[in-house]
């Protein structure tokens, strides 16, 4: 009786299973289209991308490539180190900020819940609401314009969510731990470097690879406050939309070439990402 009844069983949990890959495999072929999409039209040549109707299997070409990298008027070095160097300030920065910000909301209750809340709630705003003030203040404080001033204000655009996520990590953090440092004669400044910061890595890297990807994406601050000093990869890209037509080729090559930091940097980060996005979510 028992082989029976866990046939059934086993024969269902097959199905969930199939099911449940299926539609994982589902999804994610959904999210890859555009980007497979994207990196096949870069090695297309001109004309097999306006042949209509499209042609999936042609001879890969790579003058898309060597137009984006030798392109005359078109500095794709320096777009690509601009955008690292302002990738990389935004998300140091964040990180500085606002992990002793949190620590010190919640142990010793700066600010009290409005600030935590008003903070926060800067991230229901379009981003698009902060374009004339900060183009004013940065024009008086001459940022305009450059790598400085970007990562000022993706700083300030991912500084609501780093500083939710790091209330809740350090919500979930024990006490007793800090209170022995403390009985110990550690400082503030010491528990947090010494104990907390460790404890906080895998959340760290969570809020590092998400103000990383943000800020390599972002593209209307980066549009509207720069002229051609701190172009980034995403507005560099846009260059080849010009009078006498798209260049989908050339906008291909830099978009699959801008691609390959943020593959780098989760590759690298990726064990610590995911333990850091559920750092606090399993409760006992």
């Amino acid at each position: 009786m028992q082989r029976t009844s866990s046939t059934p069983r086993r024969v269902t949990r097959f199905a969930d299973n199939l099911l449940w890959y299926v539609v994982s495999i589902g999804i994610v072929v959904l999210f890859l289209v555009p980007i497979l999409g994207t990196i096949s039209t870069s090695l297309k040549s001109t004309r097999d991308i306006n042949t209509m109707p499209p042609q999936w299997l042609t001879q890969p070409v790579l003058t898309h490539y060597a137009a984006v990298l030798n392109e005359t008027g078109f500095n794709f070095k320096n777009f690509f180190a601009t955008s690292l160097i302002v990738a990389f300030g935004a998300s140091a920065l964040v990180v500085l900020i606002n992990l002793p910000a949190a620590y010190s909301m919640v142990r010793y209750g700066t600010g009290g819940r409005r600030l935590f809340a008003f903070v926060v709630s800067l991230r229901l705003l379009p981003p698009i609401v902060f374009i004339v003030p900060m183009f004013i203040l940065f024009q008086l404080l001459g940022l305009l314009d450059s790598p400085q001033g970007l990562v000022l204000i993706n700083s300030l655009l991912n500084t609501p969510l780093a500083l939710l996520l790091f209330v809740g990590f350090v919500q979930d953090l024990p006490r007793e731990v800090e209170e022995s440092a403390m009985i110990d004669g550690a400082s503030s400044w010491q528990i947090l470097r010494r104990i907390v910061l460790p404890l906080l890595l895998p959340g760290l890297a969570a809020v590092l690879v998400l103000t990383f990807l943000w800020t390599w994406n972002e593209f209307l601050f980066s549009l509207i406050l720069t002229l051609n000093k701190a172009t980034t990869v995403t507005v560099g890209a846009s260059f080849f939309v010009t009078a006498w037509g798209v260049r989908w080729g050339e906008i291909s090559a830099a978009i699959t070439m801008s691609l390959l930091p943020t593959l780098l940097f989760t590759f690298f980060i990726q064990r610590y990402l995911v333990s850091g996005l559920t750092l606090g979510a399993l409760k006992e």
